[in-house]
């Protein structure tokens, strides 16, 4: 569809073959060729990720994707998604999400895909559109605002610094700002902290890391005491066992057991933390291809070479033991049997994302053992 007079080479195409797919996902990578930050994400997983076939988001959601074209050439892309297991926030309003964002910088792209995005949200019954969620908020969340000065970690996003104000002349406004915080391997723990950890575990409380021999039952474990820990966060949507053993095949390569650590308390599964390896770090140089070598070049940069950074992307805590003081001290004792694990194997890098502005429980963990805010995303709202 044509987007106007003014722009009649301009044309919107819902993506619905494998090769519209491909575009689709190439696109980013050409229009970030000069930023020096930029990763291209592995052509291989974002198929994966955007596919009815293998990503069980689609089981529960309704999505369309977006390309913008201009003389035959892809200037812009957007996804609009219905996620059927997203609460709604209020009697009255039905939120559906975009996502996927990036295009040239001309504001008569970004109208022409918001409005397609934006259309088919409406014609589906929705009030609001809230975004980015590339697909689901259990994903990528959020535009980058701040700190395009430095590469993103695995499973985080990176976007160009004009992106956020073509959004914002679009109508949409600020709904929520989700941070990054950085740290190294002298962060530490706060004093009083730091006393209890020393004095080690209580009675009742054990500390153990994955057992890969029961992986499929640890993802289920996982998977228990995330949807549990983080039921009253903003914009909570719960994840299904079908998209956290995905993910968890999706990472089993790579996944290292003495970085992933459980608790227990009084026999009861209490808390998990998990500290991923950097892969970005491994596929700097790969443009997003695994053949013909790439294969083995990531596998000997993450198992031999060892990439020397890490991402907290999940923690959490079960509500019934959040409040008592052997449940508060759980993330300080995760979060040093972690760190020492990780610094024992060479990392001096780690990022704790993402974490809601206000969240403060998590802002002040973050910041008590060491972390800097280095990155901000903003996650758009609109009323249609």
């Amino acid at each position: 569809m044509p987007f106007d007079s003014a722009n009649a080479d301009l044309t919107i195409v819902p993506v619905g073959t494998p090769d519209e797919l491909k575009r689709f996902i190439a696109l980013p990578a050409r229009l970030s060729a000069k930023d020096r930050n930029w990763i291209t994400p592995l052509i291989m997983e974002r198929t994966e990720a955007l596919s009815p076939k293998t990503n069980p988001f689609f089981d529960h959601a309704e999505v369309q994707m977006f390309l913008a074209t201009r003389g035959g050439r892809d200037v812009g892309r957007i996804s609009a998604q219905i996620d059927q297991l997203t609460p709604q926030p209020m009697p009255g309003r039905l939120d559906g999400h975009f996502g996927m964002i990036a295009a040239e910088d001309d504001p008569a792209v970004f109208q022409a895909l918001f409005r397609a995005a934006e259309d088919w949200l409406r014609a589906r019954g929705r009030t609001h559109a809230l975004g980015p969620f590339n697909l689901s908020i259990n994903e990528e969340v959020g535009l980058l605002v701040e700190g395009f000065d430095t590469p993103p970690m695995v499973m985080m996003g990176h976007d160009q610094p004009y992106v956020g104000g073509r959004v914002e002349e679009q109508g949409y406004v600020k709904a929520k700002d989700v941070f990054a915080y950085i740290a190294d391997e002298n962060g530490d723990i706060p004093p009083i902290a730091q006393r209890r950890v020393e004095r080690g575990l209580p009675k009742g409380v054990v500390l153990r890391q994955l057992d890969m021999s029961r992986y499929d039952e640890e993802v289920e474990t996982l998977t228990d005491i995330l949807n549990d820990a983080w039921k009253d966060n903003w914009g909570f949507t719960p994840t299904t066992e079908a998209e956290t053993r995905q993910l968890a095949k999706a990472l089993k390569q790579v996944i290292d057991k003495r970085l992933t650590w459980f608790a227990e308390i009084d026999g009861e599964p209490a808390g998990f933390l998990v500290f991923l390896p950097n892969v970005n770090e491994a596929i700097a140089d790969l443009d997003g291809k695994l053949l013909p070598f790439g294969w083995a070049k990531l596998l000997w940069r993450l198992k031999v070479k060892r990439v020397k950074s890490a991402r907290i992307p999940l923690m959490g805590v079960k509500r019934k033991f959040a409040t008592s003081q052997r449940g508060r001290m759980l993330p300080f004792w995760m979060m040093k049997a972690g760190r020492d694990a990780a610094v024992d194997l060479g990392y001096n890098r780690f990022e704790i994302s993402w974490v809601l502005e206000d969240n403060t429980p998590m802002t002040r963990i973050a910041e008590a053992v060491g972390g800097v805010k280095y990155k901000t995303y903003r996650v758009y709202e609109k009323a249609l």
